[in-house]
C-alpha cells in the first residue's frame, strides 16, 4: 500500500463549541453518513433510550454533556475520517485544548439563536494560536434565530477570522425552507425528519425560473438580492486562505433534522487538509518521513470498567504503525510492543494491525505513559506543546471510607494521568490536593472514583489563588524561598515544586522579594 496515498486520504478533525450547540448531534449525524452507527441517538430525546455514541461514559448518559473527548473513525467516500468530539463545558476545556494539538482541522459549531458564546471565542484562540483550519456550522436553522447577515458580523468580529458562506439559508425557524449551497450549486429542500436526508435539486443559475417553482417568488427574491450581497461584500473562496486559518467557510443546517450535514461533509472532505507536519524540539516531522513517529495526546482510564484498564490515545505524526513492531518510549528510553493497539468507534474498540499519520491508535497502559510522551521508531524526538495549565479552583481530597485507601489512591493516580485535574501534596501537612479549572470536575472526580473503583472521597474547602511551578539557576535562593514559604509549598506528581499562593498580593511579593527565582504558570517549562 502506497503510504502517500493512505495519508492524502486522511481528514482528523475535532468539533468544538459550546455546550449545547449541537456539538455531539452533529458528530452523531456524520457517522450516520459514514454508516458507521444506524441510529442516530438524540442526546437529549426521552423517549429514545440511546444515548449518542460519543457521550459513552455513565455521567454523559445521565446529564447529556460531554464529560471527555471520544475518538471515533469511520470511512467516507474513498476518505477515512478521525472524529474527535470534545467537551463543550468549560470546566473540561483542558481536554480540548490537548485535542486541538492532535487534528490537522476544526469544525466549530455555532447555535443560530445565541450566536457566538465564550467557551467558542477561547477555542477560536487555540485554532487561531496554532494556524488550524476552521469551518463554520450554524445549527438549529429551523429555530427562530439571528438574521444570517448578522450572524456572519458576529463571528467575524467575535472570532476574529474572515467568513465566506458556502450555503445560504432560505428563511429561518417555521419557515425555514432549505438552502441554497453556493459550493456545488444546488438548492437543497428542508423536510424536518430525523430520519430522512435532504432532497436536492441540480440549479445551474441562480436566476432560473426553475428556483420559483420550488420556493415561491418571495423567497426567490429574497435569495436573490441575497446572493447579489453576498458576492459584493465576500471574496471567492479561496482554499489556500482556508488551509492558512486566514478564511472559515460558513454552512448553515439543522444537525438534529440530518440536514445540511451532508452537504458540510461532502465540501469538507474536498477542502480540509491532510495530516500536516509538527514541530519538535528537534526538527519538522512530515507526514511522509520515512520512520514512524507519534506522541499521547490523552489518557483514559477505565474505558472498559471490567478491566480497569487505561487507554493511551496516540496520534500518528509519521511513518506507519504496525502491530507487535518494536518502538522507543523516548522518555524512559525503553523499547516496547504493542500486541493489541486498538482504533476507536467511542468506547468500542477494535484491533488494528497498521496505522497512518492521521490516525489516533489506543495501546493499554499500564503506567507507563505521560501525557505528551513521544514514541518513535528509534530517532530521539520530543513533539511540543501539550501543557497542563495552573487551576484555578483547589480543595483537599480526602479518604471517606478507610477500607477503601487503596481503591482511591489507585483512582486518584489514574484520573490524574489522564490530566482532567492536577494533584499537588503539601510539604507542610502532607494533605493531598486536586487543582481543576472548573467545579464540575470535582462532581464528575467523586462520581468515577466511586462508580469506577468503589471508592468514596470527600472535599474539604481550600482557599489558594494559584499554583505556580518555580525554578531557579541560584540553588541557595530556592532552598531559602522554599524555607521562608514552607506552609505554602507542594509538590506535583512529577516532584517538582509548586508554590500555592493564596492571593495575588502574595504573589506579587513573592515575585519581587524573589528576582532569582521564575514562576510559571503551565507546567510546560
Amino acid at each position: 500500500m502506497d503510504i502517500n496515498k493512505e495519508i492524502e486520504r486522511r481528514r482528523t478533525f475535532a468539533i468544538i463549541s459550546h455546550p449545547d450547540a449541537g456539538k455531539t448531534t452533529l458528530t452523531e449525524k456524520l457517522l450516520l453518513f459514514g454508516g458507521a452507527i444506524h441510529v442516530a441517538g438524540a442526546v437529549k430525546s426521552n423517549k429514545i433510550k440511546k444515548t449518542a455514541t460519543s457521550d459513552w461514559m455513565e455521567i454523559e448518559k445521565q446529564r447529556g454533556i460531554s464529560v471527555a473527548t471520544s475518538v471515533m473513525g469511520f470511512e467516507y467516500d474513498g476518505y477515512k475520517i478521525n472524529i474527535l468530539d470534545t467537551p463543550g463545558h468549560q470546566d473540561f476545556a483542558e481536554d480540548t485544548f490537548r485535542t486541538l494539538t492532535a487534528v490537522d482541522s476544526v469544525i466549530i459549531v455555532v447555535d443560530a439563536a445565541k450566536g457566538v458564546e465564550r467557551q467558542t471565542r477561547k477555542l477560536m484562540e487555540v485554532c487561531r494560536m496554532r494556524k488550524t483550519p476552521v469551518i463554520i456550522f450554524v445549527n438549529k436553522m429551523d429555530r427562530e434565530g439571528k438574521d444570517p447577515f448578522d450572524l456572519l458580523d458576529e463571528l467575524e468580529k467575535e472570532l476574529q477570522i474572515r467568513v465566506r458562506p458556502l450555503s445560504w439559508p432560505i428563511n429561518g425557524g417555521a419557515k425555514f425552507k432549505g438552502v441554497f449551497n453556493i459550493f456545488e450549486h444546488t438548492l437543497d429542500l428542508f423536510t424536518p425528519s430525523k430520519e430522512t436526508v435532504t432532497e436536492r435539486v441540480q440549479i445551474s443559475d441562480i436566476n432560473s425560473p426553475e428556483i420559483e417553482k420550488i420556493v415561491g417568488e418571495e423567497d426567490t427574491a429574497k435569495l436573490r438580492e441575497d446572493m447579489e450581497l453576498i458576492d459584493g461584500v465576500y471574496p471567492e473562496f479561496d482554499k489556500e486562505e482556508y488551509l492558512q486559518g486566514e478564511v472559515a467557510p460558513v454552512f448553515f443546517g439543522s444537525a438534529l433534522n440530518t440536514f445540511g450535514v451532508k452537504e458540510l461533509l461532502d465540501c469538507f472532505i474536498r477542502i480540509a487538509p491532510s495530516p500536516k507536519p509538527v514541530e519538535t524540539d528537534e526538527r519538522e516531522v512530515k507526514p511522509t518521513d520515512p520512520g514512524f513517529s507519534g506522541f499521547v495526546f490523552k489518557i483514559h482510564a477505565n474505558m472498559d470498567p471490567n478491566h480497569r484498564s487505561c487507554i493511551a490515545f496516540v496520534k500518528i505524526c509519521s511513518g506507519k504503525f504496525e502491530r507487535n513492531v518494536n518502538y522507543k518510549h523516548i522518555r524512559s528510553g525503553k523499547m516496547m510492543r504493542f500486541s493489541a493497539p486498538t482504533a476507536f468507534m467511542a468506547q468500542k474498540k477494535s484491533v488494528v494491525d497498521e496505522a497512518y499519520p492521521g490516525d489516533i491508535v489506543g495501546l493499554p497502559d499500564t503506567g507507563n505513559f505521560k501525557i505528551g510522551d513521544t514514541l518513535t521508531g528509534g530517532e530521539n524526538l520530543n513533539f511540543k506543546g501539550l501543557p497542563s495549565f495552573s487551576p484555578e479552583i483547589f480543595k483537599y481530597i480526602e479518604n471517606d471510607d478507610p477500607m477503601k485507601a487503596k481503591q482511591l489512591e489507585k483512582g486518584i493516580r489514574q484520573l490524574m494521568d489522564e490530566g482532567v485535574a492536577q494533584m499537588f501534596v503539601s510539604q507542610f501537612n502532607g494533605r493531598k490536593i486536586i487543582g481543576t479549572v472548573g467545579q464540575l470536575q470535582f462532581e464528575v472526580i467523586q462520581y468515577r472514583l466511586l462508580h469506577e473503583y468503589g471508592a468514596q472521597c470527600r472535599w474539604e474547602p481550600l482557599s489558594l489563588y494559584k499554583a505556580c511551578w518555580i525554578e531557579s539557576d541560584d540553588e541557595k535562593e530556592l532552598e531559602n524561598f522554599k524555607k521562608r514559604k514552607h506552609q505554602f509549598m507542594a509538590t506535583d506528581k512529577e516532584g517538582r515544586d509548586v508554590f500555592m499562593a493564596d492571593s495575588n498580593y502574595v504573589l506579587q511579593m513573592a515575585q519581587k522579594d524573589f528576582p532569582a527565582i521564575t514562576f510559571h504558570f503551565s507546567s510546560e517549562f
